[in-house]
């Protein structure tokens, strides 16, 4: 066996100082010098552990290997056989905990860095292919009416392998713009728009229909779409209700659940301002509650709207952490406070019910809980108080009830998601299938993706049977 090189190629970044005050991508991407050097250190093993670790299961030897070769538009439609969104997947997914967990470089401490390579390619294709030249051979109609309900990434996936089957689809989007949490929900420093939009056209270069400004459950039910010429429908609504944590002070003005804020700094663009004049509190001291990339999401977006002080607020320790690694690192580097094993226990106000402050306790960390993760109990007797004028809660979420509530034979669970099959997406009721976080609840693009890829090849068998 030749050599192993185990110098992993490091992604060139802002600085922090300079990125804090900037909302460009703070991983600005590798040379084709370090991506050829990257892809270099892949030993294309015979048994592909990486193939298997992908939720949407990319031949990722054969991409890398391209790569290498300078066969840049073979690698481009290797990666788009099996991912029609490689460049928000090279730049969101967790590929530390996936692909590239189970590469075999990774027992040696450097695995491929299979999500930057993936990001590298789907950028070239962006920069050096016409539209023409990105759209697959379709094979002929089958005749079939699918609807998409939701443009997040299942729906998406879902939409993009329908249209490569050969069935019409169309999509259904409750915003105005198509996306999902990919638009509203991922700040522009780690995804830029202009990267989701361009995956979004590539859907649309397929032959998929977009309706823009339709809320599914009110314009029609999904028995309404079933009874007016479509053979199917999938769900790919996500989860998008906010979770709070019911204690005292939580409606006071200046608290917001992360989806508003940073619906309201990235799809409404207040980052822009006066360009934009969206109407979001610019806190002067800032406290967001929670672990998740979510949180660090928003504590990075308040830094960079001009905020003094933010802090993190989390109940357990540094190591329970839900967030990246690669986030929480950037987040620290640009100078967030992360205020560990500590828990909101009020928040208070002035006279004109205006957030000033926040008290909380100190936590210590027991026995674990059902998430596998040491439980946070609170220490008696010490709680502190934080100056604050604004709060993010970053909880969690959950489905919005709207298309449960309005649709007959949905069967959901007491988290509010709806129930289908973990294999195929197929959920009690008949022609429907569901995919993402609405039936996991919140979770990752990628496995969204691989639920709507899922969903599609069993929707195919379907249709055509």
């Amino acid at each position: 066996m030749a050599k192993v090189n185990l110098n992993r190629e490091q992604m060139p970044r802002q600085e922090p100082e300079v990125r804090a005050k900037n909302y460009r991508e703070v991983a600005l991407g590798y040379s084709p010098e370090q991506a050829k050097a990257e892809a270099d250190r892949c030993i294309q093993c015979k048994k592909r552990n990486c193939v298997e670790g992908c939720p949407v299961n990319v031949d990722i030897p054969d991409f890398i290997l391209a790569l290498r070769e300078g066969d840049m538009k073979e690698s481009v439609r290797i990666l788009k056989s099996k991912n029609a969104l490689p460049g928000v997947c090279g730049r969101v997914c967790p590929q530390e905990t996936q692909c590239e967990s189970v590469c075999t470089l990774n027992r040696m401490g450097a695995p491929i860095a299979i999500g930057r390579l993936e990001r590298y390619v789907a950028d070239w294709e962006l920069l050096n292919m016409t539209n023409e030249e990105k759209k697959p051979e379709l094979p002929p109609s089958t005749g079939k009416k699918v609807a998409v309900v939701g443009t997040g990434p299942a729906g998406l996936t879902a939409a993009a392998d329908l249209a490569r089957f050969g069935h019409s689809v169309t999509m259904f989007e409750a915003l105005h713009v198509a996306g999902g949490v990919l638009m509203y929900g991922i700040p522009e420093f780690r995804l830029p728009k202009e990267i989701v939009q361009k995956e979004v056209d590539f859907v649309k270069s397929l032959g998929v229909e977009f309706k823009l400004d339709s809320v599914v459950g009110r314009i029609s039910t999904i028995d309404e779409l079933l009874e007016n010429g479509y053979d199917a429908v999938f769900l790919g609504t996500g989860a998008g209700l906010p979770m709070f944590m019911n204690v005292p002070g939580e409606n006071l003005n200046g608290i917001y659940s992360a989806n508003e804020y940073l619906t309201r700094v990235n799809l409404m663009k207040a980052y822009m301002f006066p360009e934009y004049d969206t109407p979001v509190k610019l806190g002067r001291r800032v406290a967001v509650i929670g672990g998740g990339n979510v949180a660090m999401d928003s504590a990075r977006c308040a830094l960079r709207l001009g905020s003094e002080k933010v802090y993190i607020i989390y109940r357990r320790s540094e190591e329970e952490m839900p967030a990246r690694r690669e986030e929480v690192e950037n987040a620290m580097e640009e100078g967030i406070d992360f205020r560990l094993l500590t828990n909101p226990k009020q928040f208070i106000g002035n006279d004109k019910n205006q957030l000033v402050s926040v008290e909380c306790y100190q936590m210590e960390l027991g026995e674990p809980d059902d998430s596998g993760r040491r439980r946070p109990i609170v220490k008696e007797g010490s709680e502190f108080t934080l100056d604050v004028d604004v709060a993010v809660v970053a909880l969690g979420t959950s489905p919005n009830p709207l298309i449960a509530s309005t649709t007959k034979g949905l069967d959901t669970t007491n988290r509010g998601t709806v129930i289908a099959d973990e294999e195929t997406g197929k959920t009690v009721k008949d022609r429907v299938w569901a995919g993402g976080d609405i039936v996991t609840g919140a979770a990752t693009v990628i496995s969204a993706m691989g639920a709507g890829k899922r969903a599609a090849a069993d929707m195919d068998k379907f249709l055509r049977s």
